[in-house]
């Protein structure tokens, strides 16, 4: 099988004004080792995702947040096994990571962020032309997530040091993707800058 090239990260300057971050899924059954379906690099991520955040929350532009949240008969147990379910410490977002007081959680069913729920009213109320997308898994809810955003024509910028994967295959497939099929932007939490 060929090698697929992935872009590198490049530094990104953003306006408060027309840009938000969603933090994909940072939950307690995939950033815990106890967790359900955890994934091993998860937790290097959170300290660079809290860094992006601050520096998101101090420039006064939008943070939100996707978790995942299924009841008790999901469909989606049978591909993965029971995770993030609903109301559980393994649904919960990470204590590192929690949202503060306004801050919008996404309450979602699938690996889409927009899929069935009010996310895209979100972004269109406060005038989002630019996401930035953190989190896990790659190639499953931050694919999708990101996929869904391009899709509305809203940019997407991946910081590829806030994001894992359960194998280092499926984090270049996921940013593999993000760039060639939605055009989206590889940059790092250190290039990201927020004015």
């Amino acid at each position: 099988m060929a090698e697929f090239v992935v872009p590198e990260a490049v530094p990104v300057r953003l306006s408060r004004a027309d840009t938000a971050v969603v933090v994909v899924d940072m939950q307690n059954d995939f950033c815990h080792p106890k967790g359900s379906l955890f994934v091993p690099t998860s937790p290097e991520t959170i300290p660079r995702i809290r860094s992006l955040l601050d520096k998101f929350r101090r420039s006064g532009a939008r943070v939100f947040y996707t978790q995942d949240w299924h009841g008790k008969d999901d469909p989606e147990f049978s591909i993965w096994g029971v995770h993030a379910l609903e109301g559980t410490w393994g649904a919960e977002i990470v204590d590192e990571l929690k949202p503060f007081p306004g801050e919008v959680v996404v309450k979602k069913l699938r690996y889409d962020g927009f899929y069935g729920t009010a996310f895209d009213h979100y972004l269109s109320m406060h005038g989002v032309k630019n996401l930035v997308v953190v989190g896990t898994v790659a190639n499953i809810c931050v694919l999708h997530t990101a996929g869904s955003a391009a899709l509305r024509w809203i940019k997407i910028f991946v910081p590829v040091d806030c994001v894992s994967a359960l194998t280092e295959f499926d984090l270049k497939a996921a940013f593999r993707q993000i760039t060639f099929l939605y055009r989206g932007t590889l940059t790092r939490s250190d290039l990201v800058e927020i004015a």
